[in-house]
């Protein structure tokens, strides 16, 4: 019966920024011998098609994504909503989710919206991962410490969730937090409604090293080259693309990049596979 799931089970769509999701996507698509995908490498492709060709009748599919402001992201809201309802409907559906501490009620939202392509979701489950954003007076990434720990935390829950996963299993295993709907539905509401943009985020030219790494780890394209300078400096395009992700911030190599002035005195963030 297991064998048989594992050969099933195909894909797992996810949506990374500093690395959190997609590293956590990628385990458990090992552990089902399954195939992770990132949505954002599927830009301008043919979801239906690819859809198609991989899935079988009756084949589950899967979604990893982190939680921003207690809310699903709205790229993978949008991502959802485009895929074709007569190849997706009514198969078994899975979903892991990666947060810094609580999940609030964005697995409601996300129900409702796989609901709308006529899918139900069977299976929920959060997994803690270290904390990015630092745009916030009272947030920060964790220590070195708490980052281990979680990180450790998340190997042990792999194997666990990877056999739910293969057995079909229904449930919601989720941190929702204290006063979720509080969470999710006001502060949450603002936080991805107001503050999920790229207004703040500029370079310190003085600090700039000039290599483009900002560029290549912005999961969307949203970096392109300003041409202020002989070499690369970057330039965000504030056409509505970012995702509020932070992964420019967090992967610049010179604590070069801020979103605010409140960033300059934050740590960075990005997923490092541990020794």
């Amino acid at each position: 019966m297991h064998a048989k799931n594992i050969q099933n089970l195909r894909m797992i769509y996810y949506f990374s920024g500093t690395g959190n999701t997609g590293w956590l996507a990628t385990q458990i698509a090992n552990q089902l011998n399954i195939k992770a995908i990132d949505i954002c490498s599927m830009a301008g492709e043919s979801i239906g098609n690819t859809a198609s060709s991989a899935l079988a009748p009756n084949e589950p599919v899967g979604f990893a994504f982190p939680i921003h402001g207690w809310q699903p992201p709205h790229i993978v809201r949008r991502f959802v909503r485009s895929l074709p309802h007569s190849i997706f409907a009514g198969r078994y559906v899975f979903t892991v989710c990666t947060c810094g501490d609580e999940t609030g009620l964005a697995m409601d939202i996300f129900a409702k919206e796989l609901s709308r392509r006529g899918m139900k979701l069977n299976f929920a489950v959060s997994v803690q991962m270290p904390n990015t954003y630092v745009c916030l007076p009272f947030m920060d990434i964790d220590s070195k410490e708490l980052e281990d720990r979680k990180i450790m935390a998340a190997e042990n829950q792999i194997p666990k969730i990877a056999e739910q996963i293969r057995n079909r299993e229904d449930g919601e295993y989720l941190t929702k937090g204290t006063a979720p709907w509080l969470l999710t539905y006001v502060i949450g509401e603002y936080f991805n409604r107001r503050m999920v943009n790229d207004k703040k985020l500029k370079v310190d030219l003085a600090e700039c090293a000039h290599c483009g790494r900002c560029r290549r780890v912005c999961p969307v394209g949203n970096i392109v080259d300003s041409g202020l300078m002989s070499e690369f400096t970057p330039k965000w395009k504030r056409d509505g693309s970012c995702t509020g992700c932070l992964a420019c911030y967090h992967g610049c190599l010179k604590h070069g990049i801020t979103c605010g002035d409140i960033t300059r005195k934050r740590g960075q963030y990005f997923f490092k596979i541990r020794n």
